[in-house]
C-alpha cells in the first residue's frame, strides 16, 4: 500500500498531468474540428448532395471495419498498468493482420455493397475509400502508448497536420472534379498522413515478436470493448444502411451531413474524455476515496460543457446552417438538432462507460449494450414503415420520427450505464445525477438567452455572434452566482496556466 506521504505527492503530479492531457486534447479537438468544418463548408458548397450521398453509404459500412481494426486491445493496452513492450508489438501486429483480412474482403464485397444501396458507382468508391482501414491499423498502437503516458502532444502535431492535408487534396478535387471522388481522397490521404506522422514523431518501431499469452491476457477487456463498439456501430449505423436502401441517396445525403455535423460535437467531447480520463481512472482505480473524487468531478466537468455547448448548438441550428451551407441543406437542420439531443446522451454514455472500463468490467458495457441494441431495434422495427413518409416536398419527414427513436434508445442507454458505474466505483447514482443536473438548470436560462437575441436579429452572422455573446454571459454569471467551485477552475485552468 503507497503511503499517504508518497500518495500526497502522486496526487498532484496525476492533477497536473491530467490537465495538461485535457489542453493538448481540447487543442486536437478544437483545432482538427474548426479544420474539418472549414473544410466541410467548401465542399458542401461545392459538391452535389448526391456526392455526400454515394460517401455516406461508403462510411456506413466503414465505421464497422475501423472498429474491428481496433479490435478493442489498443484499449486494453492503456486500461493495463503498466505494458511493456512484447504487449505494444503483440497488439500492434495483430491489428494490421486483421486490417489486411477486412480490407480484402472488402473489397470482394465491394459489388454487394452497390446492390444493397442501388448504386454501381459504389464499387470503385467504396475500394478507395477501405484503404483506411489499412492506414489506420498503422497509428493505433502509436497513438495509444502517448495517450498512456498522458503525453499527447504528438497525436495532436499528427492529427492536425494530417487533416490539414487531406483537407486541401478534398478541396483542390472539389474544384477540378467536383464529384465524390473529392471526399473519398480527403479521407484516404488524411489518414495515412496522420500515421506516417506519428511514426515519425513516437519513434516507436513494433519487435518482430507475437505472444498468444499477452493477446489472451487482453482478450477480457478488449473483447468487451470490441463487442461495445459493435453493438454501438450497429446502434449509429443501421438507420444509414436502411435509409440508402429505403428511401434514396438524397434522404441519405441530408441524414449522413446531419449525423456528420452533430458527432463533431458529439465525438470531440468524448474523444477528450477517453483520452483524458481513461489513463487517470487507471491509475487511482485501486484507491476508491480518489475514484469515487475523480468520476464526480469528471461528471461535473463535463455536465459544464455537455449542456451550455450542445443547448446554444441547437438553438443556434438555423442561423449556423444558413451562414456556412445557404439555403441548399434546410431539410437537414431538424435532423441535426434531434441528432444533437441524442448527442447528450451519448457524450454522457461515454463517461460512465469509461469508469466501467478503467475498473475492468468490460463485460457490463457488453450487457448494456445489448440492452440498448434491443431497444434500438425495436425502435427501428417501429419506425421503419414512417421512412415511407418521406416525399419530395419534405424528404426528412420519415427520418424525423425515426429519430425519436434513436433518442429513446439513446437515453436508456445512458440510465443503465450510469446504473452499471454507480455500482463499479461505489459512488450514489444521485450523486452522479445531482452534479450533471445543476449544470443543466443552469444552461436553460443561457439557451434561453440565445433564442431571443437571435428573434431580433435578421443576418446570420449576427444572430450567433449576438446570441452566443449571450448566452455565455449568462451562463457563467449564473454559475458564479451560485459558487461553482467547477467554473472556477476552469476559468483558472484557460487564462492562468
Amino acid at each position: 500500500m503507497t503511503p499517504p506521504s508518497q500518495q500526497q505527492q502522486q496526487q498532484p503530479d496525476l492533477k497536473q498531468r491530467t490537465a495538461r492531457t485535457i489542453k493538448w486534447n481540447v487543442v486536437d479537438k478544437v483545432t482538427t474540428q474548426v479544420l474539418y468544418a472549414a473544410t466541410g463548408i467548401v465542399l458542401m458548397r461545392e459538391l452535389s448532395r448526391e456526392a455526400f450521398g454515394l460517401v455516406g453509404a461508403v462510411l456506413v459500412v466503414q465505421a464497422f471495419a475501423l472498429m474491428f481494426v481496433d479490435s478493442g486491445f489498443a484499449s486494453a493496452l492503456i486500461q493495463r498498468k503498466d505494458p511493456d513492450n512484447r504487449d505494444y508489438s503483440t497488439v500492434f501486429w495483430f491489428n494490421i493482420c486483421i486490417s489486411v483480412l477486412i480490407y480484402t474482403l472488402l473489397w470482394f464485397a465491394a459489388p454487394l455493397i452497390a446492390d444493397w444501396f442501388h448504386d454501381d458507382r459504389l464499387v470503385t468508391l467504396s475500394r478507395a475509400m477501405f484503404l483506411t482501414v489499412l492506414l489506420s491499423a498503422l497509428g493505433i498502437v502509436q497513438t495509444n502508448r502517448m495517450v498512456k503516458r498522458m503525453n499527447v502532444r504528438p497525436v495532436t502535431v499528427a492529427n492536425v497536420a494530417g487533416l490539414a492535408l487531406g483537407s486541401a487534396v478534398g478541396i483542390y478535387l472539389a474544384f477540378t472534379r467536383g464529384d465524390a471522388w473529392a471526399l473519398v481522397w480527403q479521407s484516404v490521404v488524411t489518414t495515412g498522413a496522420k500515421s506516417l506522422l506519428l511514426w515519425v514523431m513516437v519513434r516507436w518501431i513494433p519487435a518482430p515478436v507475437f505472444s498468444w499469452s499477452r493477446l489472451r491476457s487482453f482478450f477480457k477487456v478488449g473483447a468487451g470493448v470490441m463487442a461495445g463498439a459493435f453493438l454501438n456501430n450497429v446502434f449509429q449505423n443501421i438507420y444509414g444502411i436502411f435509409i440508402g436502401n429505403r428511401v434514396g441517396m438524397l434522404s441519405l445525403a441530408y441524414y449522413s451531413q446531419a449525423d456528420k455535423w452533430s458527432k463533431m460535437g458529439t465525438a470531440s467531447l468524448s474523444g477528450v474524455l477517453t483520452s483524458s480520463f481513461l489513463p487517470t481512472l487507471s491509475e487511482v482505480q485501486d484507491s476508491p476515496e480518489r475514484l469515487i473524487r475523480a468520476t464526480r468531478k469528471m461528471n461535473r466537468f463535463t455536465a459544464y460543457l455537455l449542456f451550455f455547448g450542445f443547448g446554444w448548438l441547437i438553438a443556434a441550428a438555423t442561423p449556423v446552417f444558413h451562414l456556412l451551407f445557404g439555403e441548399k441543406w434546410d431539410a437537414a437542420i431538424i435532423l441535426f438538432q434531434l441528432l444533437l439531443v441524442r448527442g447528450i446522451f451519448t457524450v454522457l454514455t461515454s463517461l460512465y462507460s469509461n469508469y466501467i472500463l478503467a475498473m475492468g468490467r468490460s463485460r457490463l458495457l457488453v450487457v448494456a449494450e445489448l440492452l440498448r441494441d434491443a431497444a434500438a431495434l425495436a425502435a427501428l422495427v417501429a419506425c421503419f414503415p414512417v421512412l415511407a413518409l418521406s416525399t419530395p416536398a419534405r424528404p426528412t419527414y420519415g427520418l424525423e420520427l425515426m429519430l425519436y427513436g434513436q433518442i429513446a434508445a439513446s437515453a436508456l442507454m445512458w440510465l443503465l450505464t450510469l446504473i452499471a458505474a454507480a455500482k463499479v466505483t461505489g459512488s450514489g447514482i444521485l450523486g452522479y445525477i445531482t452534479d450533471a443536473g445543476v449544470y443543466l438548470l443552469t444552461a436553460a436560462p443561457a439557451v434561453a438567452a440565445a433564442v431571443a437575441v437571435q428573434a431580433l436579429v435578421s443576418s446570420p452572422f449576427m444572430a450567433i455572434a449576438a446570441g452566443g455573446i449571450a448566452a455565455a454571459a449568462v451562463y457563467l454569471a449564473v454559475n458564479a452566482m451560485l459558487g461553482s467551485a467547477l467554473q472556477r477552475e476552469v476559468l483558472a485552468l484557460v487564462f492562468k496556466r
